[in-house]
C-alpha cells in the first residue's frame, strides 16, 4: 500500500523486452533501502524488486502490466516517479494507492494558471465513473485531488513542489499517464450493484 507522495525521481538505465514482459533496471537512492522481494511504485505501478545493487535496482513488469499502463512506454532515459510502500505509522499524507493501475490517459491540455499549472486528461470512458469533482486520484503514482470534471475529461492543479519533484511538471499534450482511481469508490459500486441485483 502506498500513498502517491513521491520519495525521489529514479532514471531508467536499462530496458529488456521480450514476448513475456520486460526487465527494467532503474537508478535511484532508494535502492539503499530496497531488498530482494520488496515492493516499490514505479509510476504508480507495485513492482517487485528482483535485484538490488548499490545505486539500483531491477524490476519485471509483465505482459498484463505493460498492456494496462505505460510502462510499456519506458526506455533508457525516461524519469520514473518512485515510492516505497507505506509503513505502519507513518503518516496518510496522500491518499490510499494500491499501486494497482486502473487503465491510461492521455493529457489533452497544459495550462499555467498563476503559480499552478493544470493538467487535462482524457480517461478512458470505464473509468470515467469513479471519478468524483474534488476526490482523490493517482496520476503515474502521484495523489492528486481533481480539481475540474466534465464528462470523461478531468484536470488537477499542480503546485510548484508536485511540479518538481516528479515526472508530472514535464507533462505535454499527447503524453500518457498511469491511472489509478480511488478504491473507496469502486468498492462502493461494486456494493450498490450487488445490492440492487439482489434486491
Amino acid at each position: 500500500m502506498f500513498t502517491g507522495l513521491i520519495a525521489d525521481l529514479g532514471e531508467v538505465v536499462a530496458c529488456e523486452r521480450d514476448e513475456q514482459g520486460a526487465e527494467l533496471e532503474i537508478q535511484t537512492s532508494l535502492a539503499a533501502e530496497l531488498s530482494t522481494g520488496d515492493s516499490i511504485a514505479v509510476n504508480g505501478v507495485c513492482l517487485t524488486a528482483t535485484a538490488v545493487g548499490r545505486g539500483e535496482f531491477r524490476a519485471q513488469a509483465m505482459g498484463e502490466t505493460l498492456r494496462r499502463s505505460s510502462l510499456s512506454d519506458l526506455a533508457p532515459g525516461s524519469r520514473v516517479n518512485l515510492e516505497l510502500p507505506l509503513r505502519i505509522g507513518d503518516r496518510l499524507g496522500g491518499h490510499i494507492v494500491q499501486g494497482h493501475v486502473d487503465g491510461v490517459a492521455g493529457v489533452q491540455s497544459v495550462q499555467q494558471e498563476g503559480f499552478s499549472r493544470v493538467i487535462t486528461v482524457e480517461l478512458p470512458a470505464e473509468l470515467a465513473r469513479h471519478a468524483v469533482l474534488k476526490g482523490s486520484i493517482a496520476l503515474d503514482g502521484v495523489s492528486l485531488t481533481i480539481s475540474g470534471l466534465e464528462g470523461s475529461r478531468l484536470s488537477v492543479s499542480l503546485i510548484p513542489e508536485t511540479l518538481e519533484r516528479t515526472t508530472l511538471g514535464t507533462l505535454q499534450p499527447g503524453d500518457r499517464v498511469n491511472v489509478e482511481l480511488d478504491v473507496l469508490a469502486k468498492h462502493v459500486e461494486r456494493l450498490l450493484a450487488s445490492t440492487l441485483t439482489d434486491g
